[in-house]
């Protein structure tokens, strides 16, 4: 055991470095050493006289002890750590978040961390739930298989009204509070006396007749209450946008027609020359 770092070194370590790939990762560093232990494992062995790997199997594994249960973290396979995972089915692990499949929110999950990349498993049973690669400090991976949806494009946001008048135009429903979350992302400031015009529209008009409107001008990009206004004032004499429906197929009928060959100059020569006589 006192000369085990000195044969790394001269059979393991050095010709790594002169094979060109060096220790460029632990990973490939670990794969050399596993085929260099079970070559030298199975030669025979001088001092002994015996091959080591048929010893350890035929005398030694009799006289071993238990491993104990609980091992040093980190001692194989790498870092581990216990993490929860958040509300948001993820871990941190090296100040990176990592995904994880949404049923084990809020459970205790094991993070093993590699050289080059991050596996997550279920502590009791060793179930592998996510496999990432090794992120940098801040970074995310994140996998849409583990929420069952797709990600949206852009996120969605809650209106919550705070004044009686956004109280009283989101009671309109649900099209008075994507008219409202949509004008203001196109950059209106003006939505305070925009609501108070629109109330009045909607003494005016009526409930009905402004739900409607506010459909027609989202679907059109009107974002002010002069737009919805104008619609109002055009009433319900407009074109109504609709989806293109499928393909008309329509079968003709069939007509008599004629052979081409009907039409060469010697068939037609016939028929003058016929007529002629």
């Amino acid at each position: 055991m006192e000369n085990l770092v000195g044969y790394a070194k001269r059979d393991l370590m050095i010709p790594l470095a002169a094979g060109g790939d060096g220790a460029a990762d632990l990973e490939t560093a670990n794969a050399a050493a596993g085929a260099w232990c079970a070559e030298v494992n199975n030669a025979r062995h001088s001092e002994i006289a015996a091959v080591p790997a048929q010893r350890l199997a035929e005398l030694e594994v009799g006289l071993l002890a238990a491993l104990p249960s609980l091992l040093p973290s980190g001692l194989f396979g790498g870092r581990r750590e216990l993490r929860k995972v958040d509300k948001l089915s993820c871990v941190r692990f090296g100040s990176a978040r990592y995904s994880v499949p949404n049923r084990m929110l809020g459970q205790h999950v094991e993070v093993l961390a590699g050289a080059t990349g991050v596996t997550i498993l279920v502590p009791a049973t060793g179930e592998v739930l996510a496999e990432h690669p090794l992120m940098a400090p801040g970074e995310s991976s994140v996998l849409d298989v583990h929420y069952g949806r797709p990600r949206p494009n852009t996120p969605a946001r809650k209106v919550t009204p705070t004044s009686p008048a956004e109280q009283a135009f989101c009671a309109l429903g649900p099209v008075a509070e994507q008219w409202l979350r949509l004008a203001a992302a196109s950059g209106n400031t003006r939505l305070g006396p925009e609501l108070a015009e629109l109330a009045a529209l909607q003494a005016a008009h009526g409930r009905d007749a402004l739900v409607a409107a506010l459909q027609r001008a989202v679907t059109f990009g009107r974002w002010r209450a002069s737009g919805v206004r104008s619609i109002l004032t055009a009433g319900l004499g407009v074109a109504q946008p609709t989806a293109p429906s499928d393909a008309l197929v329509i079968e003709l009928p069939a007509t008599a027609s004629r052979s081409l060959a009907n039409y060469r100059l010697s068939v037609l020569g016939g028929d003058l020359s016929g007529g002629a006589s």
